[in-house]
């Protein structure tokens, strides 16, 4: 047994981020996922660095601990060896528009029939009931109508812009990893397998507004939208002389000791209508926070640090995208390993994040190559040799080994 969801097969539709994000997760946590691809494989093979053609980076750190099996689910033939795997699977996942599943005659009514106790998880763009449902949806796109952008101009940037990382890609795939789990939860206690929606969109509403909603909680609005806080132009990593820190300064005993730390006295705290209180001090972030930048760069990086640590206020070197790979905490953890993988040669991969201590799961394979394991997982289905031949003849699969 590795990990917690051994036992668990899922057939994974999904590609590009969003969805291969959450089935690895699934995968590291130990479930049998079979990667289902058309013969010219998931686009996100062809993405950012890579040694070998299909074998990109992105590739590699969104699929590994999963089987890889080629299927033309255009043609008939493949459609009914995805309905065979899906007869002894536990889920199946996709992220197309549900349209295209009906089209391809696997919608949840399709499948069902096949599995009545299947979870049919459907990471979409926007809820099916609403007016964009036949909408695309990207991570940019997302990003833009949940006013993520916005609000870097709202906070004080010249411009919009994205956040440079695909946050409602990988979001999105965090609620489709619980909303699946959950469904196996109650199909535990009930039996009873079901159909899940999972949107981008209305996830990411909740998750942008759960902070900004603000004063149009209530009914009629108090205030206007936004956190102050996270909304001043001057929440920004701090200049120090000699480069920059992350410093939060947040409850009452960590602003008397900043107050302590650069000289001033308890009274002194105790005058200052801007921060003697937390009521107060959220009445008043933007002069807050750009007084403690005009602090800030009176001493170096490391005298800084040193003294907010002695101070016990949480406080963080800036670094840079090669600095994490030299983590000193990373390096305890042993967090990243270089490992050979049979085609890539050596990679550094990260390992699992979480620890368990029943049901610890495991980096059992890389990520596949396309279609490594398509003769493997037909067997499994009951195709014999010959069959596989003929589905590999007729393009319907690409079966490295038969």
């Amino acid at each position: 047994m590795s990990g917690p969801l051994h036992g668990v097969r899922i057939i994974d539709l999904t590609t590009v981020i969003l969805g291969p994000y959450a089935t690895q997760i699934l995968a590291d946590y130990g479930a049998d996922v079979i990667k289902v691809e058309p013969p010219e494989g998931d686009n996100t093979r062809y993405i950012n660095a890579q040694r070998n053609p299909g074998m990109g980076a992105n590739f590699l750190h969104l699929n590994r601990n999963k089987r890889s099996i080629v299927l033309d689910l255009k043609k008939p033939q493949g459609r009914e060896a995805l309905l065979r795997l899906v007869k002894t699977a536990d889920v199946l996942a996709y992220n197309v528009r549900p349209a295209a599943m009906a089209r391809l005659k696997l919608a949840y009514e399709d499948v069902a029939a096949v599995n009545p106790r299947i979870i049919y998880a459907g990471a979409t763009g926007f809820k099916q009931s609403g007016t964009y449902a036949a909408k695309a949806a990207y991570d940019d796109i997302i990003q833009g109508m949940v006013a993520l952008p916005s609000l870097f101009v709202q906070a004080g940037a010249d411009r919009p812009r994205f956040v440079p990382s695909t946050l409602t890609d990988r979001i999105t795939g965090l609620n489709t990893v619980h909303a699946i789990i959950a469904a196996l939860f109650h199909r535990e206690r009930t039996g009873e397998g079901q159909s899940v929606e999972i949107p981008m969109f209305e996830g990411l509403t909740q998750f942008i507004l759960s902070d900004h909603m603000g004063g149009k909680t209530f009914e009629p609005p108090i205030a206007p939208m936004g956190y102050p806080r996270l909304l001043t132009p001057h929440r920004n990593p701090y200049k120090t002389s000699d480069g920059y820190i992350g410093l939060l300064i947040y409850n009452d005993k960590q602003w008397r000791s900043f107050y302590k730390l650069i000289g001033k006295s308890e009274a002194e705290f105790e005058q200052d209508e801007r921060v003697n209180t937390h009521i107060n001090r959220g009445k008043h972030f933007d002069a807050l926070y750009a007084w403690v930048a005009s602090v800030m760069v009176t001493r170096t990086c490391a005298e800084w640090l040193e003294a907010l640590a002695q101070a016990d206020i949480p406080a963080a070197p800036l670094k840079s995208l090669d600095d994490l790979l030299d983590d000193a905490h990373h390096a305890a953890t042993g967090f990243f390993k270089v490992r050979e993988h049979p085609s890539e040669g050596a990679i550094r991969e990260m390992d699992i994040p979480t620890t368990w201590s029943k049901s610890q799961p495991e980096l059992r394979h890389f990520a596949p190559r396309l279609g490594e394991h398509s003769a493997e997982v037909l067997r499994e289905a009951g195709y014999t040799d010959d069959e596989i031949q003929s589905l590999h003849i007729a393009g319907v699969t690409h079966a490295r080994k038969i």
